[in-house]
Parts: structure tokens; C-alpha cells; sequence
């Protein structure tokens, strides 16, 4: 079977930057179900995917604009120390807060004094991303996971 729209797909991956360095892996996992046509994966890889079968692999290099997007300069804010009131902020510090798209990851990029720097863009935005993929399943969607919008499979509580 073919990965198109209304199927479930596993297959896993190997994520690396154009320097090659490793920024994440499926490998040693559970391989990633995700519901194709339902915008569960970044765009470039779901379309990367499309027509491909079970026990196929391949390469695939996406630019930002098809990833996490291009760095935007408005998620880039500068904010009182106050707002962490009785936390150590260190640069490089992660957590998740309501952004104007919903929940969102922002990052400390900067402390300067009573001055802090957070970056409310995706990690991973404005990075050309490599991914090595091997599909490993495809199968027809059932009707609750089209109803829920993503694939039911380890850890879901539907």
C-alpha cells in the first residue's frame, strides 16, 4: 500500500543539519505513526513520504520555509527578570507558554542584567533539516483515527 491522504504511516527517522550533526532519531524507538493528509508532520517531510510503501528509504533535505519556518523576528522579545520570580534563568533554558499560534517552546537566548531575551520561534526554524527515513508500515486509517485526526497507536488514550 502507498502512503496517501487517510493513511496511517510508521517509518522512522534520522534527523541531522547540512553539518551533520545528529539533532534527533526514531532509531532505538518506537518508529513515529502519524496520520497522512492531517498535517501531524512538518510539510515537507509528509510530502517527501507521499507514494511511498512499506521498506522504502530514502534522503530527503528541507528547506525552512517547508520545516519550522523561517526565524521571524517578532518571537523575539525582550522581558523583565521579574516574570521568572524564583526560578534561575540560565541562557539555553526551555519551557512552554501560550504563544499567538497556541502552546509554544520558547528559549532563553540572553540575560543581561534585569534583561532577559526569549525566542518564541520552533528550535528548529530557519534550519535546513536532513532526514533519513525508512518506512517501516502502511495501512488504511480507521474511522476513529480520521475522527480524532492523528493515528491511535502506543501511549494514545482515545
Amino acid at each position: 500500500m502507498q502512503i496517501t491522504d487517510k493513511t496511517a504511516v510508521s517509518f522512522h527517522y534520522t534527523l541531522t543539519n547540512p553539518s551533520g550533526e545528529q539533532l534527533d532519531s526514531s532509531r532505538g524507538e518506537e518508529p513515529l505513526l502519524y496520520l497522512h493528509g492531517a498535517g501531524n508532520i512538518i510539510a515537507g517531510l509528509e510530502a517527501a513520504l507521499a507514494g511511498k510503501s512499506a521498506g522504502d528509504t530514502f534522503s530527503v533535505t528541507i528547506p525552512p520555509e517547508d520545516g519550522y519556518g523561517e526565524l521571524a523576528a517578532e518571537m523575539v522579545q525582550v522581558v523583565s527578570k521579574k516574570m521568572f520570580e524564583g526560578m534561575d534563568v540560565e541562557v539555553g533554558m526551555q519551557f512552554h507558554a501560550d504563544v499567538s499560534h497556541g502552546s509554544g517552546i520558547i528559549t532563553i537566548t540572553e540575560i543581561d542584567g534585569d534583561d532577559v531575551t526569549i525566542d518564541g520561534n520552533h528550535p528548529l526554524a530557519g534550519e535546513t533539516l536532513i532526514f533519513q527515513v525508512e518506512v517501516v508500515d502502511v495501512r488504511a486509517a480507521t474511522d476513529d483515527e480520521m475522527a480524532h485526526g492523528h493515528v491511535h497507536g502506543t501511549g494514545c488514550n482515545h
